[in-house]
């Protein structure tokens, strides 16, 4: 087996998500239950053997560097296996900080140069998917390539989000010679769409990087890397069939989650073997679920801590969630130690950590035509999201599309119903 370094890209706050990442990355964004977005990608690296791996963290990292902790819940504590954080640089300017997936590996390439590798595997930390990425290396050495680049086929109504490659596949193969590349085209030129899943031999990845200058910068892999490589390479595209959950916006993540719960589904995380830290957020620590005799569950995903006594339907609930007597909660997504209590209604909500919705409140009613007052283009089907540390005041209405701030108190909340599309 080659010595592979990889590096996960996991600093990106990503605004479309809104205050779900106001003081995280995407990547240590809950997800599934038990679960952060990058524990995807680093148990995807354990299942491979792939065992030295640097994280490239910037914003709002504390989360992130909680939750990875040593790296031994993914196997990388040892000798020869390890998870490092590699923040940028803290200078006082501007460009001391990491300005792209480019600039952020390069600024890290003594860290590749010390591990001395065969190969250089670059994988976002944004993304739901398994994936062995030993398929992909073998792919890569059977071509001679230089370079490889995972795709996921997509509609192509949604092409012009992704970055696009035209592949010379042959059938029966895992993929072929990449012919084009271009970033989120306006007229999309095939429906393979990057996984930003990038293979490189070392010596071209530096020579690449090094082209960069201050009248040229070459920040971002997609955008001013690989458009350029396909006429000096040995470029090749390695397309993926599997499941992959991009939640980049607000509904993506939750029908990720509407997914997760669908009977018949591709995602099924028990065949997947995601690992995570236990000790985050007290997971280990926590009492098994309890249910009481006049809760009603219906396609809920529940988990340890847990305890309902109303009824919940088609929900995920993190540890430590609690639906007394009385409540409903239906098409939702409930973060760790939130508390629905008596009579309260919930309909459409995704609600971050340590949220209470007081005795008889209703969220997630009125319109769902109505779009978000000033980011319409961010909720318009209906969603309601909490941020952390909030309080909804007993008997509140809130309604559709509307976005809460973190650490909200009754205070806050205005003497009628909070109608939809409304920000507080």
């Amino acid at each position: 087996m080659p010595n592979i370094v990889a590096l996960i890209l996991a600093g990106g706050r990503v605004d479309e998500l809104s205050v779900l990442t106001s003081d995280r990355p995407k990547s240590a964004v809950p997800v599934a239950g038990l679960y952060r977005v990058i524990d995807f990608a680093l148990s995807n690296l354990m299942h491979s053997r792939i065992g030295r791996v640097g994280i490239l963290s910037q914003y709002h990292s504390t989360s992130l560097i909680t939750h990875i902790g040593t790296g031994q819940s993914w196997d990388m504590f040892g000798r020869h296996r390890r998870a490092t954080l590699l923040p940028p640089s803290s200078g006082h300017k501007n460009w001391d900080w990491y300005r792209g997936t480019a600039d952020a590996v390069a600024q890290n390439m003594e860290f590749i140069v010390h591990n001395e590798p065969d190969l250089v595997l670059i994988l976002s930390g944004d993304h739901l998917y398994h994936m062995n990425y030993q398929r992909l290396v073998d792919f890569h050495l059977e071509q001679k390539a230089e370079v490889t680049v995972g795709f996921v086929k997509v509609p192509l109504s949604e092409g012009h989000r992704f970055g696009l490659g035209l592949i010379d596949k042959k059938k029966g193969r895992p993929g072929g010679r990449l012919r084009e590349y271009l970033e989120k085209p306006d007229q999309p030129l095939s429906p393979w769409a990057s996984l930003t899943i990038y293979l490189f031999k070392p010596q071209v990845l530096f020579e690449v990087l090094r082209q960069s200058s201050a009248e040229k910068p070459l920040l971002e892999f997609g955008r001013d890397i690989l458009p350029g490589l396909t006429g000096s390479y040995r470029v090749f595209g390695y397309t993926f069939s599997g499941y992959w959950g991009y939640t980049r916006t607000l509904d993506e993540y939750w029908q990720t989650h509407m997914d997760l719960l669908t009977p018949g589904s591709r995602l099924r995380l028990q065949d997947w073997q995601i690992r995570t830290n236990l000790d985050h957020e007290r997971i280990a620590e926590r009492q098994p679920a309890r249910i009481g005799p006049e809760a009603r569950l219906d396609q809920v995903l529940l988990t340890p801590g847990c305890e309902v006594q109303g009824r919940v339907r088609k929900s995920v609930l993190f540890p430590g969630v609690v639906v007394e007597k009385g409540a409903e909660v239906e098409d939702s997504i409930l973060f760790f130690d939130t508390v629905v209590e008596a009579g309260a209604r919930l309909r459409k909500v995704i609600s971050d950590k340590q949220v209470t919705f007081g005795e008889g409140c209703r969220v997630g009613w009125g319109s769902p035509l109505v779009p978000n007052r000033l980011q319409p283009q961010l909720l318009s089907s209906g969603l309601t999201v909490i941020g952390h540390n909030t309080y909804v005041p007993a008997g509140t209405r809130v309604g559709a599309n509307c976005i809460l701030s973190p650490h909200l108190d009754r205070k806050a909340f205005p003497a009628g119903d909070l109608p939809s599309g409304e920000v507080l």
